[in-house]
Parts: structure tokens; sequence; C-alpha cells
């Protein structure tokens, strides 16, 4: 086990120095921020004196490496635009994007996983085709046009939900959080069920064709023909046998939804790090876009070494393969 977790944790460190390349590579490409931060009518004097101060004049390999000297000394530099330190702006808006991420795939898998075993355990009923037919169109109908609509009734035509923002947050170590209070909760439910759908389908999916798979297995056959109960089946074997694929998926998911909360946030109003990522984006505030491409990498790197790990733990074979 041992060797299995130093060989993932390598793997993890590899990828991570790859993909600061990458990111840093790829922000220095996309715009000169100078163009944004200056006025169009300013003198060239002026001009140099902004690219000096930001270090803008230096080669990019100098650039990346002071980069990451500051990296390893948790300073992501300052933001252009807001002129502050980016590990704050970032760590001002990192809660309500992991709040509103959790909250979504917690929905996605309590709702989506029992209806999927129900769907791949009893398939040719009524109830299962409905079930499948509804997660077809969470895959096919876009995430903004669902949020869009879902403002247009509770919001504008019922009233009886906000259109966006936060609302009222309680402040738990220094972090702000809004599910704990009843305006906050109540600002939450739109953005997290909208985000939730998507994921809500795939676990569907992936938990129904997992069930018809096991249910083909001689050791349901088995079970079955030596009289065990169709609900001991259900929870001693199906489930066990389901858990190690979801493990992977609800892991992967999670990193992926607090990823691409973009539009989620962006059509809500949510203050999160996908509405940072959009304005640092129209306004090139590159040390912001290189923190939050980074940390949405080291987040998926994270959980997928976690994931990894859970995954060795119910399956011991993989342990076997991953130490050699």
């Amino acid at each position: 086990m041992t060797a299995f977790i130093v060989h993932r944790i390598w793997q993890a460190l590899l990828v991570m120095l790859v993909m600061s390349i990458l990111v840093f590579a790829g922000v220095f490409l996309i715009g000169n921020p100078v163009d944004v931060l200056i006025s169009p009518d300013a003198t060239q004097e002026i001009r140099q004196q902004v690219i000096a101060q930001y270090g803008l004049d230096l080669p990019i390999w100098q650039q990346y490496l002071h980069f990451m000297t500051s990296l390893l000394q948790g300073d992501f530099g300052r933001s252009f635009v807001y002129n502050m330190p980016v590990s704050e702006l970032v760590a001002s808006r990192f809660p309500a994007t992991m709040e509103l991420a959790t909250i979504a795939v917690l929905l996605a898998s309590v709702i989506g996983i029992p209806l999927g075993v129900y769907a791949g355990y009893r398939p040719d009923g009524w109830p299962s085709k409905i079930i499948m037919a509804v997660s077809i169109l969470g895959f096919s109908v876009p995430t903004f046009w669902i949020g869009l609509m879902m403002i247009v009734v509770f919001a504008v035509e019922i009233g009886i939900m906000p259109a966006g923002g936060r609302g009222d947050v309680v402040s738990i170590f220094g972090m702000p959080w809004s599910f704990l209070t009843i305006d906050g909760l109540h600002h939450l439910v739109l953005p997290a069920v909208n985000l939730s759908l998507f994921k809500m389908a795939m676990m569907i999916r992936l938990a129904a064709s997992g069930t018809r798979e096991i249910m083909l297995t001689d050791t349901i056959k088995f079970a079955r023909a030596a009289g065990i109960s169709e609900l001991t089946i259900l929870r001693r074997h199906v489930l066990r046998l389901i858990s190690i694929p979801l493990v992977t998926v609800f892991g992967l998911e999670l990193g992926s939804t607090i990823a691409f909360a973009v539009v989620t946030e962006t059509i809500f109003s949510w203050p999160g790090l996908g509405k940072l990522i959009i304005d640092s984006i129209t306004s090139l505030d590159r040390p912001v876009m290189v923190a939050y491409l980074m940390l949405v990498s080291l987040l998926f790197i994270t959980i997928n070494l976690a994931v990894d790990l859970a995954y060795a733990v119910l399956d011991p074979r993989m342990r076997q393969r991953g130490g050699k």
C-alpha cells in the first residue's frame, strides 16, 4: 500500500508541474493586459512604466520562474484589476463555489443513484422508462437555458425564489457560508438545482447501467437460487459492487462541478470563482486567471489521488497493479 501511495503522489506532482507550464504559457499567449490596464491615450512612457511595474517586460521563462518561486511560497501575486493579493481574492470567492458545488453533487447523488439503481433493477417497468427518458433530457437541455427558465418561472412569474445573489451568510472559521441561514438557503436552491441536473442525469445512467450488469452476473443468479431475498441481494451485492465505480465518479464530478460552475454562477450572479474567472478573462487579469486554473488543476489532481486511494481500499487489485 505504501508503494502505491508513493507512486500516485509522484504522478500527481509531475502532472502538476506540467500543468503549471501549460497554464502559464496559455495565459501568456491570450493577450497583453496592458491594453486593458491603461488608457489608449496613455503615452509610451507611461505604458513602459506599467509594463515594468508588473514584470511584463521579462522573457516568459523568467516570468514563469518568478511565478513558481512565489507559488511555492504561497504567493499568487497581485491582481492587476483589484490591486490585492490574488490568494486573498480567491480565498474570498472559493467558499461560495465550494458550497454550491458540494450541495449540487450531493443532491445529484442522493436523488440520481437510487433512481438509477431502481431503473437498472426493474428495467422493464414504466417508472424505469420514465426515469431513463428524463435522464436523457438532463443531458440534452443546456444548463444556461434551464437556469434562465428557472429564474423566469420561480423568480419572475411565481415570485417564490430570488433571481440571484447569495443572501445572508454566517462566518465560520473566517469563511462565509449561506446554507446556515434561511435567506442564504433560499438563494442557494435554484443555482444548486440548476448545477445538479446534468450530474444527476449522469448518475442515473451510470447507476442504471452498473446495476443491469451486476444483475446478470453469476453472483446474483446463485443468490436467487439460494433463496436470498431481493432486498438482501440489492443491499448486500448490488450496492456493494456498484459502489466502486460510483466512488470514482463522485470524486471526479465534485472537481468538475467546481471547475465548470461558471455558467450557473454567471446566470444567478453567484459570487464564486466562476464569476471571478469570467471577469478576469474580460479584463486580462493574468494573475487571477493563472491562480484559478492552477487551483482547478490542483483540485482535480488531489481529488483524483484521493479517489485512487479510496478505490484501492475497495478493490485490493488496484494496489497490486499500482505498486508495480
